[in-house]
């Protein structure tokens, strides 16, 4: 399977997070490419079979947490996705809030089946974006 996952990156946790949910993919046989929203192209995104999309959680301490501004943008410009399932993380300090559902609803708005939701805080995501991983494939 040719997965493409995508991610909005502050400190360098969701970046973590994407690599380890990357390398775990990898191991299961698959393909993958992980990169920023900055270097990702919507057109190759677009084609992969499936699509994950992280980012870091913005909001005020533990109220309006939303994902940012770039990841739905990114995901605005997304081409068709019906028939493509999609996977959305982030990584939080406090709350995640709404990030999840935002992001589902996003690529929902696409044509996507998002087929898991995973939420994670703390500094090192290893072994709990394996775990997700082998439940997701």
């Amino acid at each position: 399977m040719n997965i493409a996952i995508v991610y909005d990156s502050m400190t360098g946790t969701t970046a973590k997070a994407a690599e380890a949910m990357g390398k775990s993919m990898e191991e299961q046989g698959h393909q993958c490419q992980v990169q920023s929203l900055s270097q990702a192209d919507p057109t190759n995104v677009s084609e992969a079979d499936l699509i994950c999309v992280g980012t870091w959680v913005k909001g005020l301490f533990i109220i309006r947490q939303h994902p940012t501004e770039g990841t739905i943008n990114f995901i605005e410009m997304l081409g068709n996705l019906s028939g493509k399932n999609a996977v959305v993380f982030c990584t939080y300090k406090l709350a995640a809030g709404s990030s999840l559902r935002q992001m589902a609803k996003a690529l929902e708005g696409k044509g996507a089946k998002v087929i898991g939701q995973f939420k994670y805080r703390g500094p090192d995501p290893d072994s709990k974006f394996a775990s997700f991983v082998t439940s997701l494939i």
